[in-house]
């Protein structure tokens, strides 16, 4: 990667951030709710080297096309191919202006998996451009910024914060209301899985945005900040404010379940929240529902969709020794069933971003 860049090594900069797989708590975040993601060791890195010219040019080790533009002049949206607009994000959040740059970007977070590939990478480049790690609630929100410019869509601060703020060996539980989040160690006896269910997922093409309109008019309606402030019973009637308030109080107890090692009262948090996320918010497909009976008939505690849904992937909650096969013959009863060719495989809660050494 580095020798992509060229030029003296003292000259480049790595940053690795990592992707992410949310346990529980989706369309909470850009509510003000709670959340439980964890950092996973599935990364996007990010080398970059300033150069004496008045533009930015990039390159993907991953696909094909370059990518050159000057900041100054061309926004986001005018960039091509599509991946480099997540560049000129970057670019326009960090105020580059004139300055020129080398960017080389490579990454292991399956895209359009629901595992915040997007996020990662917008994390990489605004760190790698110069934001301090030393304000990480700064960092993710820079990266949230760079991600709106990039694709059109208002997504969240969920991705980014775990991204930056991730933990080896623990979830996070993300108070997106007060930007504050605290370590839940994972215990020994739990193992973390995740399955791509073969349905490739687009924020942007999805209905991502009406159920963000709707939670907002939700709130509007009862007078009520965020629907975080809202109470069961002033959302029964309504499937999507519904979610988000039951959403809210099956991340708490996980958190708590967690804490405490017990894990079927943990698997069943996720199982009902999976529910929720299918009837009342309407977000799941058959794919993912059958996918999580499947994992669950072979042994998970507990699985759900995990991201904003409409395709992507499935996260599982096993024994360790479990894992392997739980995953497996699941995904294989479910190749059988669709057609679709999944993509099991094991995560690792790791340390959020930041920059690489080079020796």
């Amino acid at each position: 990667m580095l020798d992509a860049l060229g030029g003296e090594p003292g000259s480049v900069r790595l940053v690795r951030a990592p992707g992410r797989v949310n346990l529980i708590g989706d369309h909470t975040d850009y509510n003000a709710g709670w959340c439980l993601p964890m950092a996973i060791d599935r990364d996007c890195w990010v080398a970059v080297r300033r150069v004496d010219a008045d533009r930015v040019r990039a390159r993907s080790l991953d696909v094909e096309g370059e990518v050159e533009f000057t900041p100054r002049s061309v926004g986001a949206a005018g960039v091509e191919p599509p991946w480099g607009r997540f560049v000129a994000g970057a670019a326009q959040v960090r105020g580059l202006g004139g300055a020129g740059w080398e960017v080389v970007v490579a990454s292991s977070v399956p895209p359009g998996s629901g595992l915040s590939s997007s996020a990662a990478l917008c994390v990489a480049l605004v760190v790698a451009f110069g934001e301090d790690l030393r304000d990480p609630v700064r960092v993710a929100e820079a990266a949230r910024e760079a991600e709106v410019l990039a694709t059109g869509v208002r997504v969240g601060l969920m991705d980014q914060l775990a991204s930056v703020l991730g933990q080896a060996g623990a979830a996070l539980l993300l108070d997106c209301g007060h930007l504050e989040a605290e370590p839940v160690p994972l215990p020994p006896t739990v193992a973390v899985g995740v399955v791509h269910s073969g349905l490739p997922r687009m924020l942007a093409a999805s209905a991502y945005a009406e159920r963000r309109a709707a939670c907002e008019t939700a709130a509007r309606r009862l007078g009520v900040a965020a629907l975080r402030d809202a109470t069961l019973d002033q959302v029964r009637d309504d499937p999507v404010a519904r979610h988000v308030v039951t959403e809210n109080q099956r991340v708490l107890a996980a958190a708590r379940a967690l804490r405490d090692g017990d894990l079927a009262t943990l698997g069943a948090l996720l199982v009902e929240s999976h529910a929720s996320l299918r009837d009342d918010f309407a977000v799941s497909t058959p794919e993912l529902d059958l996918l999580v009976a499947l994992l669950v008939e072979e042994g998970a505690f507990g699985a759900r969709l995990t991201g904003a849904g409409f395709g992507g992937c499935v996260v599982a909650l096993t024994r360790p020794e479990d894992r392997a096969r739980v995953l497996g013959r699941a995904s294989e009863r479910y190749q059988d069933r669709t057609g679709l060719v999944p993509a099991p495989f094991a995560v690792e809660a790791v340390d959020g971003a930041g920059p690489v050494p080079l020796s």
